[in-house]
């Protein structure tokens, strides 16, 4: 199945070709899976029925948030790793950073070799919406 691609035309802010408008794509997302629907499908390649699934589901989403406060690094197997980033304000001198410079924390997921092959394999295919964005900072591009 075919990741379907909707045309996006935005006006670039900055850099040379400031304020001229370009077409780019952007994935569309056909629908959401939700986590009943996605405890049916495993369950559907298992042994375990959908609540087990969702049990398990559970206590993963609570060992993870544990050792992800804790500052560890979660490796799921192929599935991917996770781990926590910071954004914080900067200071001139080193002595003056404390932890409370720290603005928010955030979760990064690496995804594991199986993922990524995934993603390599993936056609594409052109939606025929075109969305006209008014503005756009040409880092989003």
């Amino acid at each position: 199945m075919a990741l379907k691609i909707r045309k996006v035309q935005r006006k670039l802010l900055s850099g040379d070709e400031q304020g001229k408008v370009k077409t780019y794509g952007i994935a569309k997302a056909g629908s959401y899976c939700n986590l009943a629907k996605l405890c049916k499908l495993i369950s559907a390649r298992s042994a375990m029925s959908s609540a087990d699934v969702k049990a398990i589901l559970d206590s993963l989403n609570w060992a993870m948030d544990l050792e992800l406060q804790a500052g560890n690094i979660v490796q799921v197997g192929e599935f991917g790793n996770f781990r926590l980033s910071v954004s914080s304000e900067g200071t001139e001198e080193e002595s003056d950073y404390k932890a409370s410079k720290v603005k928010k924390a955030r979760i990064v997921f690496s995804p594991g070799v199986s993922l990524r092959r995934s993603i390599s394999e993936v056609s594409f295919e052109l939606d025929d919406v075109v969305v006209k964005e008014i503005e756009c900072n040409q880092s989003h591009a």
